[in-house]
C-alpha cells in the first residue's frame, strides 16, 4: 500500500511512518522539510506548504496514494482543501482528530454548561456547540489556534461519498517528543516531599495514551479498509485519575513522596486549574478494538518509563519558574497540617 502523510514529522508522525515501514508499505511525506524527523531512506518526501495543495496535483498523481493520512489538518478550510485535491487521487483519507470534540471538553473549559455527559464518551457521545476552543489564547487571527477545530474537520473528512474518511479521535499523548509529565517530574527529581492536586482535580479522568500505542492505531487504521467511514476513539482502556497519573510517574521515577488532594481553598494559586473537573474526558477505546482487533503492544509500566528516562535527558528549552513556587507549595502544605490538628 501507498501513504501519503500530510506533515508527520514531529512526535507521532515519524512512528506511523516508521511502523507503516515496517509493515512493507511505501510512505511519502509531504511537509515543509522545518523538521528532520531521522526516517529510513525508504521514505520519499515531497517539500511544500499544505495551502499550494493544487501546485503538487501532478506528484500527487504520479504517487497515486492508496491513503491520504493528513496529520495536521486544523480547521474546515484545510478539510475542504484536503477533499478537493485528493478526490480523484487517493482511495481513502484518514484524518488526526482529537478528544476535544466532545461537549464534555466544552463543558471542562467553561465554554459551554450543563451536567456531565455519560461516561466513557464513545464515538456517538454529544460534540461541542461551541466552536473554536483555543481562540482565546490565539496571538492574532494567523495564529493556528485561532481558527482551530476539530469538529468541521471530521464533518468535511466524512461528508465526501468518492473519496470515504475515517476519523482518529485522538487522547492526551505522552512519551518521547513530549513534555506532559515534565511538571510532575521536576518535583520529584527537586525532592518535593509532597505533589498537591485539587480535590476534584485529583479524581479527574482524562484517557491518555503513549505515543507508540497511538501510533500503531493510526498506522492500524489507514491500512485496514474495515476503517472507511469509521470514526474512532484512540487511547487507553483505563483512563487514570489524575492521582494515578501522578503515581504512575512517581513509580517510574522511584519517587516516594505523596500525592496529596487539598480542598480548592488550600491550593496556592500557581497551581489552581480554571476548569470545571466535573466533566471527565474518559474516552470509550472499544470499536477499534472490536473493529480493528487493536490493542497496545507497550504496558503502562513500560511507557512511564520510556517517558521518564527520555524527560530526564530532554527537559524543556524553557522553563516557567511561577509553576514551581514551592514557597507557596510549602505554605499550602503547613495550613493542611495545622488543619488537620
Amino acid at each position: 500500500m501507498q501513504v501519503l502523510i500530510i506533515g508527520g514529522t514531529r512526535f507521532i508522525g515519524p512512528r506511523v511512518a516508521r511502523r507503516l515501514i515496517d509493515e512493507g508499505h511505501g510512505v511519502t511525506l509531504f511537509h515543509r522539510g522545518k523538521t528532520e524527523a531521522g526516517l529510513p531512506v525508504s521514505v520519499k518526501h515531497i517539500y511544500g506548504d499544505r495551502r499550494e495543495f493544487p501546485r503538487f496535483s501532478f506528484e500527487f498523481k504520479l504517487l497515486e496514494p492508496d491513503v491520504v493520512l493528513d496529520m495536521i489538518c486544523y480547521n474546515e478550510l484545510e478539510a475542504v482543501s484536503l477533499m478537493d485535491t485528493f478526490r480523484g487521487i487517493a482511495r481513502r483519507v484518514a484524518v488526526a482528530s482529537s478528544m476535544d470534540v466532545y461537549r464534555a471538553y466544552g463543558c471542562l473549559l467553561g465554554l459551554e454548561s450543563g451536567p456531565p455527559d455519560p461516561n466513557p464518551l464513545n464515538e456517538d457521545s454529544p460534540l461541542r456547540e461551541s466552536r473554536f476552543p483555543y481562540r482565546a489564547q490565539a496571538k492574532g487571527p494567523y495564529d493556528m489556534a485561532f481558527d482551530y477545530d476539530k469538529i468541521p474537520v471530521e464533518r468535511v473528512a466524512m461528508g465526501e461519498p468518492d473519496l470515504p474518511g475515517t476519523v482518529l479521535r485522538l487522547p492526551a499523548v505522552y512519551g518521547p517528543g513530549d513534555h506532559r509529565a515534565f511538571e510532575h517530574l521536576k518535583r520529584m527529581e527537586d525532592g518535593r516531599p509532597a505533589i498537591l492536586l485539587e480535590e476534584k482535580h485529583s479524581q479527574w479522568r482524562w484517557t491518555r495514551g503513549f505515543v507508540d500505542n497511538v501510533a500503531a492505531a493510526i498506522a492500524l487504521a489507514v491500512t485496514d479498509d474495515r476503517a472507511a467511514g469509521r470514526i474512532y476513539n484512540v487511547g487507553e482502556p483505563e483512563a487514570l485519575t489524575e492521582t494515578e497519573w501522578v503515581r504512575s510517574i512517581a513509580r517510574a521515577a522511584e519517587w516516594r513522596g505523596e500525592v496529596l488532594a487539598l480542598p480548592a481553598e488550600l491550593m496556592p494559586e500557581h497551581l489552581s486549574a480554571p476548569y470545571d473537573f466535573d466533566h471527565h474526558l474518559r474516552g470509550d477505546t472499544i470499536r477499534i478494538r472490536k473493529d480493528l482487533g487493536y490493542s497496545e503492544h507497550v504496558s503502562r509500566d513500560e511507557a512511564m518509563k520510556e517517558t521518564v528516562e527520555w524527560e530526564r535527558v530532554h527537559p524543556p528549552e524553557q522553563v516557567d519558574a511561577s509553576r514551581f513556587n514551592y514557597k507557596a507549595e510549602d505554605a499550602s502544605l503547613a495550613r493542611l497540617a495545622r488543619r488537620a490538628t
